[in-house]
């Protein structure tokens, strides 16, 4: 599959297909089962040609279990949700349950996890407020064995099963992907820009989108996290644009007749991307 708009736009890195399958790929980049990792690793393999693959043993963490839509992980969150609803807010340093599970977790020398556990990451005001962010969220169980990241253009539309397509944007190429994504509607609310994990951003919120008559585009990588994990990888200031398929196509289709060949985009697209 191929993309005009990532051509148009001069991305620097290819789009990325979200692909649900029963067959795992081969030589595919993979966790070991159990093993924490964070899918923003996969996806900067993925943005440089590699394939990723995740399955309900090897999706790395609990929020990126959720994101990926293998059912409801942050039961599996060490001492269980409640503790993570104090994880994500204001720690587990006040209850006796979370002091015990947290030296555990700093006996197994996970020092920066401990100190995210027990102060609590602050990301929301209040366990309360957590409980009701994990209620909001569209959890599905994925009907399909494993979850595939791969460079869109390695894709076969007619043998994959392509779920979600993302584009990696900088704030001028992400101005142009909302105005693109509004150009055919009677609507000027097509793109969401939610708090959530980065995965969940680029898969399970598309999943849910795909759903809506009119599916809107969701800008991700507004998980502090996942942008610390990123960094280090590539370059600081970019963000995830990512759409259902039908969308994608939706937005293919209606280039010719956008501003995309028009004088203002040309005058933002030009020097600066020489």
């Amino acid at each position: 599959m191929q993309s005009r708009m990532a051509s148009i736009l001069r991305l620097k890195y290819r789009p990325t297909a979200l692909i649900w399958t029963d067959e795992k790929p081969a030589k595919a980049l993979e966790l070991k089962p159990g093993r924490w990792g964070c899918v923003m690793f996969f996806l900067a393999g993925v943005l440089k040609g590699k394939t990723a693959v995740f399955s309900r043993q090897t999706y790395g963490c609990w929020g990126g279990g959720v994101g990926l839509g293998f059912g409801n992980m942050y039961q599996a969150f060490p001492g269980g949700e409640e503790c993570f609803h104090f994880f994500l807010s204001s720690g587990n340093k006040g209850s006796e349950q979370g002091r015990v599970v947290g030296e555990n977790i700093r006996e197994a020398g996970l020092e920066d996890f401990y100190h995210d556990f027990m102060e609590g990451e602050g990301y929301l005001k209040s366990p309360e407020h957590v409980r009701s962010f994990v209620n909001l969220l569209p959890i599905i169980e994925v009907p399909a064995e494993y979850v595939v990241l791969k460079p869109l253009d390695e894709a076969d539309e007619e043998k994959d099963s392509v779920q979600v397509v993302t584009f990696m944007a900088d704030a001028d190429q992400l101005c142009a992907l909302v105005v693109l994504a509004n150009h055919g509607r009677h609507s000027f609310e097509n793109v969401s820009i939610p708090f959530v994990a980065g995965c969940q951003s680029m898969a399970l919120l598309p999943y849910a989108e795909a759903h809506r008559d009119e599916p809107r585009a969701v800008v991700g990588l507004m998980d502090p996290s996942a942008r610390k994990h990123l960094r280090r990888m590539l370059e600081p200031g970019l963000m995830s644009f990512s759409m259902p398929l039908s969308l994608f196509k939706e937005m293919e289709n209606n280039i010719d007749e956008s501003f995309l060949f028009r004088n203002t985009w040309k005058a933002i697209a030009g020097e600066d991307r020489e």
